[in-house]
C-alpha cells in the first residue's frame, strides 16, 4: 500500500525534473555558450574557410574535373596534391583522406572526411569505445578514433617525413570535418607525442583545425593541448554538445525516448562541477572557436561573428533546443559562414593592407596572447580539480613539459602512446624525480605514473 501511494510522488518529481530541464534548454541560446568570450582575429582564423574547402575535396572523384565546387573552387592546385587514400585503401579503419602540400600558404595539409552515412566501416569506428576505455597520455581518448589516427600516422610518416625535411619552414596541419575531425585531433596528439617520427620537427610546427569536432579526449588533454588542436563550433551544432555517448545512442536506437528520459533527469540533478570531476567524460578538443550568426526571439541570420577561448567549465555542456542543430553540422555551411565571417573581420581590420613589418609584430602580440590564455586554462583547470591537470614547473619551461610529454605514457595496444626503449623510459624518470623534488619544496605537484603492461 506504501508503495502504491509513493508513485504519485515520483511522477511529480520526474515531471518537475523533466520540467525544469525544458524550461532551462528552451531559455538556454547558443549564444550563452560563448558570450564572455573574446573575438577572433582575422590572423588566427584565416585558415579556417580554406581548410573548409580542403575537406569538401575529398567527396570529389577527380578533383581535375570537379562535379559540387563550392563557389570560388577548391583553392587545390591538382599537381600539389601528393596523395588521395580512399576506403580501400584503409579497408574502413579510417575515413578517406588527403596529403597536400599548399605551397601558396606554406602548409602541408591531411584533411581528413567526415562520416559517411553509407559506410558500415564508419560506424565501426564511431562505435569502437566505452566510456574509460582508452587511456592515453594520462587521461581518456575516444578508442576507435585513436586506432585510426594510428593508421594515418604509421602510413604516411615516411612521406611527410620527407615533405617536412624539404620544405623546412612550412607548418603540419591536420583537419577533419565530424568523424574525420576527432581523428585529425587525436593525430595531432599523437604526433606530438612522437615528433622524432617526423624528424624531431618543433611543436609550434604542429596544429590542427577540428571542424564540428567530436568529443574525443578527456577535459585535462583538451586544455593542454590547446596550443595545438583549434575546434570550430557553428551556432547550434549538435555534435560537441551531445555528452551521450555516440556510441550509446547508435546502439539503443529503439530506445532512445527513454535515453533521452533519463539524460533529462540526470542532466537536472548532477552539477557541472562533478561532471568536470569525471576523468572519463570526454570534451570537445582545444581551443573553440565559436561561429554565432542568429540571435534568441529573432527571425533570419545576422552577419556572423567569431568568439575564441580555451574554456574548462561551460565547454558546450547543454545541448540547445533549435530546428538548425543538424544543418549546422554541415561542412558546407560551416564553410560557408566562415567565409563570411571572415570577410567581415577583413573589412573592419584589412590585414592585407598593412606592412609585412607591421604584420609579423601583430602575429608576436597574437601568440603572446594566446600563450597566457593557455597558461590560464592550465591554471583554471588546476583550481577546479579536473582529474590529472597539472601545471608546468615554476623553474622549468614549456620546453621542459613538452620533453615530459613526448616521452609520455599511453596504456592499452597503440604503437604511438608506448615507449619506444629504455632510454626514453630512463628520461622520463629522471623527470618525474626531478619534478618530485620541486614538490618537496612547494612548487607543484605531480603523479607519478607508468602505462601498463
Amino acid at each position: 500500500m506504501s508503495i502504491i501511494c509513493g508513485l504519485p510522488l515520483l511522477e511529480c518529481v520526474y515531471c518537475l525534473a523533466c520540467a525544469s530541464w525544458a524550461w532551462k534548454r528552451c531559455l538556454h541560446t547558443a549564444g550563452h555558450d560563448s558570450e564572455t568570450w573574446g573575438l577572433a582575429s582575422p590572423q588566427e582564423f584565416e585558415p579556417v574557410p580554406r581548410l573548409c574547402r580542403y575537406i569538401l575535396a575529398i567527396y570529389e572523384d577527380d578533383i581535375r574535373n570537379p562535379v559540387k565546387e563550392p563557389p570560388g573552387g577548391y583553392g587545390i592546385d591538382p599537381d600539389w596534391l601528393i596523395l588521395k587514400r580512399t576506403y580501400d585503401d584503409t579497408y574502413g579503419h579510417c575515413p578517406p583522406y588527403i596529403l597536400y602540400v599548399d605551397h601558396a600558404h606554406v602548409d602541408i595539409v591531411i584533411a581528413i572526411r567526415g562520416l559517411n552515412l553509407a559506410k558500415e566501416s564508419d560506424y565501426a569506428v564511431l562505435l569502437d569505445n566505452k566510456l574509460g576505455k582508452r587511456q592515453f597520455d594520462g587521461g581518456y581518448v575516444h578508442n576507435g578514433l585513436l586506432k585510426a589516427a594510428d593508421l594515418v600516422l604509421d602510413a604516411e610518416c615516411d612521406t611527410l617525413k620527407v615533405l617536412l625535411e624539404k620544405n623546412p619552414n612550412y607548418t603540419l596541419t591536420f583537419t577533419g570535418h565530424s568523424l574525420g575531425s576527432g581523428v585529425a585531433a587525436l593525430l595531432a596528439v599523437v604526433v606530438v607525442q612522437n615528433l622524432e617520427r617526423l624528424g624531431n620537427i618543433s611543436r609550434k610546427r604542429v596544429r590542427c583545425y577540428a571542424i564540428a569536432p567530436a568529443r574525443c579526449m578527456s577535459l585535462n588533454l583538451a586544455v593542454r593541448y590547446a596550443d595545438v588542436i583549434n575546434s570550430v563550433v557553428l551556432q547550434d551544432d549538435f555534435l560537441p554538445r551531445t555528452a551521450t555517448p555516440l556510441e550509446d545512442i547508435f546502439t539503443s536506437l529503439f530506445c532512445l525516448p527513454c535515453i533521452l528520459c533519463l539524460r533529462c533527469m540526470r542532466d537536472t540533478c548532477i552539477t557541472e562541477k562533478r561532471m568536470i570531476r569525471d576523468p572519463r567524460r570526454l570534451y570537445a578538443p582545444g581551443r573553440l572557436y565559436h561561429i554565432v550568426e542568429r540571435k534568441p526571439f529573432r527571425c533570419g541570420r545576422f552577419p556572423p561573428v567569431v568568439r575564441t577561448a580555451v574554456p574548462v567549465d561551460g565547454r558546450f555542456e547543454h545541448i540547445v533546443l533549435s530546428c538548425n542543430a543538424t544543418s549546422d553540422h554541415a561542412i558546407i555551411w560551416i564553410e560557408r559562414e566562415a567565409k563570411i565571417a571572415l570577410d567581415i573581420m577583413l573589412e573592419q581590420d584589412p590585414i592585407m593592407e598593412i606592412p609585412a613589418k607591421q604584420k609579423m609584430e601583430r602575429q608576436k602580440t597574437l601568440d603572446r596572447e594566446h600563450s597566457k590564455e593557455y597558461k590560464a586554462a592550465l591554471q583554471r583547470a588546476v583550481t577546479l580539480a579536473v582529474p590529472h591537470a597539472f601545471l608546468p614547473s615554476r623553474y622549468g619551461t614549456f620546453e621542459e613539459q613538452e620533453v615530459g610529454e613526448n616521452s609520455n605514457m599511453s596504456t592499452g595496444d597503440s604503437s604511438s602512446g608506448s615507449f619506444k626503449n629504455s632510454k626514453a623510459k630512463d628520461s622520463w624518470d629522471e623527470l618525474t624525480e626531478h619534478l618530485f623534488e620541486k614538490k618537496q619544496s612547494g612548487t607543484m605537484v605531480l603523479k607519478k605514473s607508468y602505462p601498463e603492461d
